[in-house]
């Protein structure tokens, strides 16, 4: 396999790690307003993403990085095009993590309300808006001769791209109560498992339609056999939260977010950015990748840091794996 294609399938893989661990981060963020009762419940769920919200994240920035690296040019039109959503994402990101460190700085109600909404609010914005950016990638936006994006805003909303944003948010809100549920004890965790089979149910009719349109548009036959394992994976989640097997459904959730995204990945390949324009102006792994030494070079450092992060990551969460309930809150300050 040359090395472009080889980088493509770790920027696929690097995708698949962040939308797995922040898609839960994202998740919990919104119930805290649908699942929380009182300020209590919502310090617990705020509690079980705390040790390693900031350690998703790197996948984020990894996978720019990768991009940039290995991708100049698709970087360069992603980022110049879709500025506006990916600058919104930046702030809410940022908003996002001074929320968790400054919400529990003061005792005041109104101050620790302000950055409950924040919380909230960042949490649903991003969730909404990579799947609309994702629906763009994949459906093609307007990419000129020389590889410059030539369209506006009102381009990126567009119904496919805008039935992307509803299932990442819903996919993301039933991982977090899937999460929620295996990470809590006592009532919220019963409520936890209850409202992530109504959110399974709930996601299953949008992702459904959102593959099998992804497959009419630019499908093949490895991107129908994602299709099937997200379908199934999806059902099999729903099935062990509603039998009370969280780790189970959890897992499967994962499986899920992973095969979408392979088969949004699939169903671009060689593409990375299909233009609506002329198919001759499409950016692909070819045209918009880096010189073969510089790919190279990143294939060595990639090989001898991977390991190092995926060990440290594993063992955060193997630290932090117990649950918690209101019980082991810390009296406030």
């Amino acid at each position: 396999m040359e090395l472009h294609n080889v980088w493509f399938v770790l920027i696929a893989v690097l995708w698949t790690g962040y939308f797995f661990l922040e898609g839960f981060d994202f998740g919990i963020g919104v119930l805290t307003k649908l699942l929380a009762r009182d300020r209590a419940e919502r310090r617990v769920l705020i509690n079980t993403i705390g040790p390693v919200w900031d350690g998703n994240e790197v996948w984020l920035l990894t996978a720019g990085g990768a991009t940039f690296a290995a991708f100049p040019d698709w970087y360069a039109t992603l980022f110049s095009g879709f500025y506006l959503p990916l600058l919104l994402i930046l702030i809410c990101l940022i908003v996002r993590g001074v929320a968790f460190e400054y919400r529990h700085k003061r005792d005041e109600e109104r101050w620790q309300t302000n950055w409950e909404h924040a919380i909230f609010w960042t949490s649903l914005l991003p969730a909404v808006l990579w799947g609309v950016a994702f629906g763009n990638i994949v459906r093609g936006v307007a990419i000129d001769g020389d590889k410059e994006f030539v369209g506006g805003l009102s381009d990126l909303l567009n119904p496919y791209a805008l039935l992307g944003g509803v299932v990442t948010l819903a996919l993301f809100t039933f991982h977090g109560a899937v999460f929620a549920a295996l990470k809590t004890v006592g009532d919220i965790r019963v409520r936890a498992r209850r409202l992530a089979f109504r959110l399974g149910l709930a996601t299953a009719v949008p992702a459904a339609c959102f593959l099998l349109w992804t497959q009419v548009l630019r499908g093949d036959g490895p991107s129908l056999v994602a299709l099937a394992v997200t379908v199934a994976a999806l059902l099999g989640a729903i099935g062990a939260i509603r039998a009370g097997r969280e780790g189970w459904s959890f897992a499967l959730s994962g499986v899920t977010i992973a095969a979408a995204v392979a088969m949004l990945f699939l169903a671009l390949f060689p593409d990375v950015m299909p233009s609506t324009l002329n198919e001759e102006w499409s950016l692909t792994v070819t045209n918009a990748s880096s010189s073969p030494y510089t790919l190279k070079i990143m294939t060595w450092l990639a090989v001898i840091a991977t390991p190092l992060v995926l060990l440290y990551q594993g063992w955060t969460y193997w630290v932090f794996r117990k649950r918690i309930g209101t019980q082991h809150l810390a009296d406030s300050h």
